[in-house]
């Protein structure tokens, strides 16, 4: 009974309260959507205050031998290029898309093992040359070595 004499329990009433009702909610969402009616299109304002910057890249980019990064963060241009696509603009900033790798990298140890492998064929094909050359080389050394302990005797 106290509730009643005091007046309505906020628990249960918050329009009392607060001063609002199921039709001022209706109306404040007509007048947020007439608002929106009629501008329509911030992201215009955004394209023109930060043309330069989109102008300059993604990333940043390199000034007098400095990196700067842009002023017109990614976590902000994200938001405004899809307000332009859904708006069937055209979003002209983003780099050019190079095309895709056909070949594929593969690991290093094996692009290795598969020349070493070819190298190894070359070598053993000129292998019967090397050695000769070899046998003949140290065939003259011990001559001259002979002849040098015969000049000497």
């Amino acid at each position: 009974m106290d509730s009643l004499r005091n007046g309505p329990d906020v628990r249960c009433f918050p329009s009392v309260v607060f001063g609002y009702n199921r039709r001022s909610w209706v109306a404040m969402a007509g007048k947020s959507a007439k608002a929106v009616g009629q501008y329509q299109y911030p992201w215009r304002e955004k394209l023109t205050k930060y043309k330069y910057e989109l102008f300059k890249g993604v990333w940043g980019y390199w000034e007098l031998g400095a990196w700067k990064p842009l002023g017109f963060s990614a976590r902000h241009r994200a938001p405004l290029r899809k307000e332009v696509l859904l708006a069937g603009e055209d979003w002209s900033y983003d780099p050019e898309k190079k095309e895709m790798r056909t070949k594929r990298k593969g690991h290093k140890c094996d692009r290795i093992a598969a020349e070493k492998r070819a190298n190894t064929e070359e070598l053993m094909q000129k292998m019967p040359q090397m050695v000769a050359d070899y046998r003949k080389r140290r065939w003259e050394k011990k001559m001259n070595e002979e002849d040098a302990a015969a000049k000497k005797v």
